[in-house]
């Protein structure tokens, strides 16, 4: 099976900080992959290498075959590759729907100062989308006015606008109330099943990585210690004594 996107050999440094050291993983079509290992082992910076935000000192990088090494973030969302980060990305003055009209029109390269947002062609899929995310509802809210966990899915939504074969997330429940974690995360899977995205996820949450990941890469000072299905990943001794604890 082909890769869609295939590191090899990765490093960088940031002084005497390793975050990484000749990883490599491949990313299928497919994938729930989660990207777990403790703070500061490398696990956004893998991110930020995948999305154009880092360059690493040595190694490769490449999307269904083509190098993306050292192209900007913009071109590789072009490509399909697309980010949610941990701080949603949202203009708190704009109402939900005017945020995900504008992915939508730059997303086509329709976007103009003085266009009528709410009659470009992508409005229908706009309304999909928000509705496929459980966000129909507060599409005429400020952005800055809603809670935790729907920022979240509206960010998702603003990604899947960008129509990305690959999402990468950073922590995509961090700061939403343990009560609401898991139902965010059902919406978010379904919304990315129904568009056929894959996806890569950094998590902390154990119980997340068990419920929603079909493979588990381990990070650990800048290296991938583990690999391999949930079950087997998260009940490794070694696994449970760096990461989890207990």
């Amino acid at each position: 099976m082909n890769a869609l996107i295939s590191v090899r050999d990765i490093a960088i440094r940031f002084g005497g900080v390793v975050a990484a050291d000749g990883v490599s993983l491949d990313v299928f079509a497919g994938d729930h992959l989660a990207i777990i290992g403790p703070n500061g082992a490398g696990k956004t910076t893998f991110l930020n290498i995948c999305t154009g935000y880092l360059k690493p000192q040595r190694g490769t990088v490449q999307f269904k075959g083509r190098d993306i090494l050292g192209s900007s973030p913009r071109a590789i969302t072009r490509l399909g590759i697309a980010r949610a980060f941990q701080i949603p990305q949202l203009f708190l003055e704009q109402t939900v729907r005017e945020n995900m009209l504008i992915a939508a029109a730059s997303a086509a390269r329709r976007f103009a100062p003085f266009a009528r947002l709410a009659d470009i062609p992508e409005r229908g899929d706009v309304e999909s989308l928000l509705a496929l995310v459980d966000c129909a509802d507060v599409a005429d809210r400020k952005a800055g006015e809603l809670p935790e966990g729907k920022r979240k899915l509206v960010d998702i939504a603003l990604a899947l606008a960008l129509k990305p074969e690959v999402l990468l997330m950073d922590e995509p429940t961090s700061g939403v109330a343990s009560s609401e974690k898991f139902a965010i995360m059902d919406t978010l899977v379904a919304a990315l099943k129904e568009r056929a995205v894959t996806a890569v996820f950094v998590e902390h949450d154990m119980e997340m990585v068990s419920r929603y990941a079909n493979r588990v890469a381990v990070w650990s000072a800048g290296t991938i210690s583990r690999q391999g299905p949930p079950a087997e990943i998260l009940n490794d001794p070694e696994v449970v004594r760096t990461v989890i604890g207990g």
